[in-house]
This record gives C-alpha cells, sequence and structure tokens, in this order.
C-alpha cells in the first residue's frame, strides 16, 4: 500500500544458498559452529546485493543483538585466519582461500566498524570476540588462545610477506582496511593514554616477534614508495576463469559490495586520479602503528592501597611500553650502504633495509599531504641514519621546496601541519653542511611565490625570506609564541652559514627587527601608562594585567635574537653578504632607539661598528651628484673585501635544538586520527569520539584550527649554547 519498505526478517529470508539468505542467517540469531559447512557457503558466494543504508544499520543492529550468543563475529575471524594462513602457502595464485579471505575481511570490517563505534563503554569484552564456552573448539585452536591475537597474526604475516600483485592487490587493500577499523578503538580514548584504554587488536600487533614487525614496517613503506593501483576500473567483479569462484562485486568504489554504507566507506571520490589507495592507506597504518603507546601500571601501585584516579598520579605511576613498529622506523636503513654491517655494530629491535632515494623522492612527491610530513618528521627526528642521508643529498630542494611551498600557504593550512614543517626545517638547520648547502643551491624562479618575482634566488635565501614572512602571518593572526620561536630559531641556526643572502631576503630580515620593534615600544607604552594609572590609583595596582609584561618579555627575547641573527651575520660572514649591509645602513635609524637598552646595548655595539665602518667608507668618498643604489652598492662591495672585523665583540654562536616533549602521544595520536577521518574517507560516529573534540556533522579538517588550543604540541626549541667558533 505504502512506499516504505518492509523491517527485514534475519535468519531464514530467501532461498537457501543465496546471498540474502547467508547474511541474514550471519546476522540472525541461529548459530552456527565455527565447523559448520554454512561458513564456505558464506563465503564462496559472489555478492552483489545494494542495500540502502537503513538497510544496512538494521543488519548491523541485528548482528550486535545476536552476537552474545551466536559469537559470529569471532567465528567469521576464525576463517579470515584460517584463509589468510592457506594463501599464505601460495600468495601468488589466485586461489579459492585468497577470494574467501577478501570476503571474511570484508564482512569483518563492516560488522567490526558498527561494533566499536556503538560501544555503550570501553569494554571491549561487549564485542564477544572469543568462542562460547558451550562449543567445542576445533584441533587446532586452544581454547586459551586468543582470536584477536590469531587474526592480527595472519593479517600482519600477509602484509609483511607477501608482495602486491594484481592478484593478491584486493587482498591487500582489504586487510589494511580490517586493520584501520580494528584499531579505531583509539577513537573511544581520550587524548591522553592511560593504564585502563582497552586496545586488543593494536596491543596484538604490538605483541608480534621482531622478524614480522620489521617485515610489516618494510612493506607499508614498499606500498607507499611504489604507490600500486589496481589495474581493474572501479566498477569491477573479480571472478576466476577456473572455478568461477567469485569475490564482492565492486559498485563504484569499494564501498558498494555486499552492503552500502551510508557514506564513502573507505575510498573518497574527491581525492586525485593520481593517489594510490594502497599507499594512502599503507602511510595511515604505519603512523597509527608507531605513534601507539602502551599505558602500564607499575607493579607497586597495583598492589598497593593507594587510590589510582587522578591524572597527576597516573603520570607518575606509569610508565609507556616501548613501541616495536616505532623502534623498527628507527632502525631502517639504506639498502645501498648498510654502516651497521659494515661496523659490525650490534642493533636493537627489528632491521630494515630499504632504498632511501626512492622514500626521499616519493616523499618530496607528497609533501602536500599531512601524512607525509608526518612521516618525514618520524623519519628526521627518530632516524639518524636517514637524516644523514637527506642533509648530503645535494637535490635538498626536492623536500625543503615542498615544505616552503606549505608555509608560503599557510593561511590555507593547519596550525598542526605548520609546526611540523617548522620543526623539520629545525632538525635540518641544526647541521652546519645543510646551512651552507642551501646557499650554493640557485633557483631560477619559484612559481608559487606571488608577492614578487624571484629569479637566481638561493634556496638558503628563499628559506629566509618565508621564515620571515611566516613570523609576520602569525604576528598578525594566530600569534602562536612557539610558532615564532621555532621561526627565530632555525634562522638563528643559519645565520652564520649565510652566502650571499639576496636585497629581498635582507631587507626582509631588517624589516623583521623594524616590526618587532613597533609591537616591542607599544606593549613597553602600554606597560607604562598602565604602570601610571595603578601610582596615581592604588586600587587599580590589582587590575594591571600580569599578560601585558609577559608580552613584553617574550617580545624582548623575539628583539634579542633577531640582533642575533644580524651579529652572527656581520661577525662570521659580513664579506660575503653585501645585501645585509646595504639592507642595514639603509634603514639604520630603526636600529638607534634600543642603543642604550640594557638587554641589546652589546649587539648594537657590532651592529653600529659596521654602520660606522661603511659610513666614514662613504663619507670619504667624493662624489659629484647624488649617490644612487648602484654606487652605494659598488662602495659596499669594494669595502667588504677589506673588511677585518677590528673592534667586533666575539659572542657565543647562538644555536638552538629540536627536543620532542615528554608527552608526544597526546598530539600525535588524536592528529593521525583527525586526519585519518578527514581525509581517507573513512567515517565513524562522531558522537562515539572521545580522542579529540568534535562537531556534528563531522568536518575535522575545519574544526581543527578551532581546537589548536588545547591540541598544539608545545614545541620546544630549546637553545643550546655552545662555545664558540
Amino acid at each position: 500500500m505504502g512506499g516504505l519498505p518492509s523491517t527485514p526478517r534475519w535468519g531464514g529470508e530467501g532461498p537457501p544458498d543465496t546471498a540474502e539468505y547467508l547474511i541474514g542467517t550471519f546476522v540472525g540469531g541461529k548459530t552456527f559452529p565455527v565447523t559448520s559447512d554454512y561458513w564456505h557457503k558464506l563465503l564462496e558466494l559472489p555478492f552483489d546485493l545494494h542495500w540502502p543504508a537503513n538497510r544496512v544499520e538494521q543488519a548491523c543492529q541485528t548482528l550486535a543483538q545476536n552476537n552474545c550468543s551466536t559469537r559470529h563475529l569471532a567465528k567469521i575471524l576464525i576463517h579470515l585466519t584460517w584463509c589468510l594462513q592457506e594463501s599464505l602457502s601460495n600468495p601468488d595464485v589466485l586461489s579459492v582461500a585468497s577470494m574467501k579471505a577478501v570476503n571474511a575481511s570484508y564482512i569483518s570490517s563492516v560488522f567490526l566498524k558498527y561494533s566499536i563505534e556503538n560501544l555503550n563503554s570501553q569494554n571491549l569484552d561487549d564485542l564477544y570476540l572469543s568462542l562460547d564456552d558451550s562449543e567445542t573448539p576445533p584441533t587446532n585452536i586452544r581454547r586459551d588462545e586468543s582470536i584477536i591475537n590469531m587474526v592480527m597474526h595472519a593479517v600482519l604475516s600477509y602484509i609483511g610477506r607477501v608482495d602486491v600483485s594484481p592478484k593478491t592487490y584486493l587482498l591487500h587493500h582489504e586487510l589494511l582496511n580490517f586493520m584501520l577499523i580494528a584499531m579505531s578503538t583509539q577513537l573511544l580514548s581520550g587524548p591522553s593514554p592511560g593504564p585502563n584504554d582497552a586496545h586488543p587488536f593494536i596491543d596484538a600487533a604490538m605483541s608480534q616477534e621482531h622478524s614480522l614487525v620489521g617485515s610489516v614496517v618494510h612493506k607499508l613503506l614498499l606500498n607507499y614508495i611504489s604507490r600500486p593501483r589496481s589495474k581493474t576500473s572501479a566498477s569491477y567483479t573479480l571472478i576466476s576463469e577456473e572455478n568461477q569462484l567469485g569475490v564482492l562485486k565492486r559498485v563504484g568504489s569499494a564501498a558498494a559490495n555486499i552492503v552500502l554504507l551510508p557514506l564513502s566507506y573507505f575510498v573518497n571520490s574527491s581525492f586525485e586520479a593520481s593517489r594510490s589507495q594502497l599507499a594512502d592507506s599503507s602511510v595511515n597504518i604505519l603512523l597509527i602503528l608507531i605513534h601507539y603507546r602502551k599505558c602500564i601500571l607499575v607493579e607497586s601501585v597495583k598492589n598497593s592501597n593507594v587510590g589510582v584516579g587522578s591524572e597527576s598520579f597516573l603520570k607518575e605511576e606509569t610508565y609507556f611500553a616501548e613501541n616495536p613498529y616505532y623502534k623498527a622506523l628507527e632502525n631502517v636503513k639504506n639498502v645501498e650502504f648498510d654502516r651497521v654491517d659494515i661496523e659490525g655494530n650490534a642493533h636493537s629491535g627489528p632491521l630494515v633495509r630499504l632504498a632511501f632515494a626512492s622514500l626521499y623522492d616519493t616523499l618530496g612527491m607528497c609533501l602536500t599531504d599531512e601524512t607525509a610530513v608526518l612521516l618525514l618528521y618520524a623519519l628526521v627526528h627518530g632516524n639518524s641514519d636517514f637524516l644523514e642521508y637527506v642533509l648530503v643529498r645535494t637535490e635538498i630542494d626536492t623536500l625543503l621546496m615542498p615544505l616552503l611551498e606549505t608555509l608560503y600557504d599557510t593561511s590555507r593550512r593547519t596550525s598542526n601541519q605548520i609546526y611540523m614543517v617548522l620543526i623539520i626545517l629545525l632538525i635540518l638547520s641544526q647541521d652546519a653542511s645543510f646551512n651552507a648547502s642551501i646557499h650554493k643551491l640557485i633557483l631560477p624562479s619559484v612559481p608559487w611565490y606571488q608577492e614578487r618575482l624571484l629569479h637566481q634566488t638561493s634556496l638558503g635565501s628563499l628559506m629566509v625570506i618565508i621564515l620571515i614572512r611566516t613570523v609576520k602571518y602569525n604576528m598578525s593572526k594566530m600569534r602562536d609564541v612557539y610558532l615564532h620561536t621555532n621561526c627565530l630559531a632555525a634562522l638563528a641556526n643559519m645565520a652564520p652559514h649565510v652566502h650571499r643572502l639576496t636585497a629581498y631576503a635582507s631587507q626582509s630580515l631588517v624589516s623583521l627587527f623594524e616590526i618587532l620593534s613597533r609591537k616591542y615600544a607599544k606593549l613597553a607604552e602600554l606597560k607604562n601608562d598602565k604602570m601610571q594609572m595603578s601610582d596615581s590609583d592604588p586600587k587599580d595596582d590589582d587590575k594591571l594585567p600580569e599578560d601585558t609584561s609577559a608580552e613584553l618579555h617574550i617580545y624582548t627575547d623575539f628583539l634579542r635574537i633577531v640582533l642575533e641573527i644580524l651579529n652572527a651575520i656581520l661577525t662570521y660572514a659580513l664579506p660575503r653578504n653585501p645585501e645585509v649591509i646595504y639592507a642595514i645602513m639603509h634603514r639604520q635609524e630603526v636600529f638607534q632607539p634600543f642603543r642604550n637598552h640594557p638587554r641589546f646595548n652589546e649587539l648594537l655595539e657590532n651592529i653600529f661598528s659596521v654602520l660606522d665602518f661603511f659610513n666614514s667608507r662613504m663619507d670619504a668618498q667624493k662624489l659629484d651628484g647624488e649617490w644612487s643604489v648602484e654606487k652605494v652598492f659598488q662602495v659596499i662591495n669594494v669595502n667588504c673585501r677589506s673588511w677585518r672585523g677590528d673592534g667586533m665583540k666575539m659572542f657565543t654562536q647562538l644555536r638552538f635544538t629540536y627536543e620532542q616533549e615528554s608527552h608526544p602521544e597526546e598530539f600525535f595520536i588524536p592528529y593521525v586520527w583527525q586526519l585519518v577521518i578527514s581525509r581517507s574517507g573513512f567515517s565513524f560516529n562522531p558522537s562515539s569520539i572521545n580522542l579529540f573534540s568534535i562537531e556534528l556533522p563531522v568536518e575535522v579538517s575545519n574544526a581543527m584550527e578551532e581546537r589548536n588550543a588545547d591540541q598544539n604540541m608545545q614545541l620546544n626549541a630549546k637553545e643550546a649554547v655552545e662555545s664558540s667558533v
């Protein structure tokens, strides 16, 4: 009579051995033992059900209600394990077992995802991922054996030991999707890992032997580098000619298989055609694995009668287990040169060999993506061999240009992405050879820089320009102290090695001092006005805001760092930087108000010594007519060659190093999952997410800017003052 579909009945609907019947039976209340032939029928049948979203929801709800008695979710995981074990014996053949593994992986993913995101509590026992005590387990399964450990070992073994090929692509794709869902239990926990957090699938991954962990990290990185793509079209059915065994029918995308999920399940149609789903999934999985930290309550606390409810107490009485995947990433070695083997040194943890050249080029190609920036950070911060490789590469612009372009587009980037780029630049700037080499590489043009044409600009000059531009943008928009600090820290590290800084870069450096000095002057005036008001009316003494004094102190430090930068250039690199001399002479009046300032006077003595030297040389020239820029620059150039630095005061060379904060997981785990949800097409029930704040509808990429105050990682640029050179 009406147009609404009737509520489906599960457990016996439709003719036997059809997809409709078998899926209805899977979610229904009738229990099938794990050894029943039903499971073979379920996993061997070609599926082409096109269910609307509400029917999918009903199927998931029904399974969730019945699974506590049927344990069908646990049983299909057991069959996934068996299929993968059989597939491993002959991975290059499109076998019945591999086809069944694809089906089992997909069905498991659909219903496991719903079960995880709709848990009423963080008690994962409610997933019922074990056999009922009344069921006798098969002979190849011990009763005390964890099904989660079994399936994760099988999944990781296949991913780590089977190469991606046209015959294995689909199974690899589904297994990576399954891993993403299995590890999504992290979304249920808060941003600070605690001893009561339950992540059984990730814990099972962490418990694997080192050789398997190394193989998994190796294969995930290889997938990222090789960027494999399916040779089949977007809408397809894979059928083996030998046995006519069907795989889940693909209609339009990987979302429309046996069930049509409400949102794009894993494939986001807005992704560029050039992107590789397998590469994107691989880097997502790798980032989740390397940043996981298992929080463990120490034994003394467990056995004591002291309460452990407060967060501060937990942080004092817990420790984090070592992460073998991060250890494996730290131990990645260049396949072309393995220094550990040559020197005969022992290494701890999994060892991975990879072609650094391919990884380097792939990262350079993908750095517009935030996941690539996170992977590059993990490598340059944690892997000393890869950092060394980056520093000796002559084509450093392969990495540096996309990083600088990201900073140039600050207004269109998330603050987290800007932070990560700045940290990478800070880490690189700690190396003297890097600071020297970037000034030797000349860029014919910089097409993405719009403010002016940059022709024949050194990479070093461009880096100075972009860092200063980022500081100026931050002063007007974001006003983040840590961003300022990291920009200035990188500039300070570069300063002694500056070579032939361009006119535009030199002017930008002096302009930065002028802008900071104006801000400083306004704050000082505001503070003086407040102090006078306080003196005239003692009642207003408590109204004097502390933030004005604190901000004034911060800008005092910033001004001093800029003066240190100028001093380092003048002290160690003056003959090579006539444009810096010209820029300082052209705007020398901006330094005058600070000449007698107790925090700045020593540093300004050197600047005024340089100004006195070159001003006197200018005065000594007998010139007919007015001075032109060319004539002034000619005098500077000539006298740069005769400069000896007499009377210059030598200061300890300023050097900044990056140190990761003590609890990086509180930044990285939410950040990685934000990227997974906002960019991979993976959807999750927003009301179940406790890992980070989220608004409805899920628009993580836009909401990230609003969450900066709570989720910014406090990047420490620790000043390490070393002996003067």
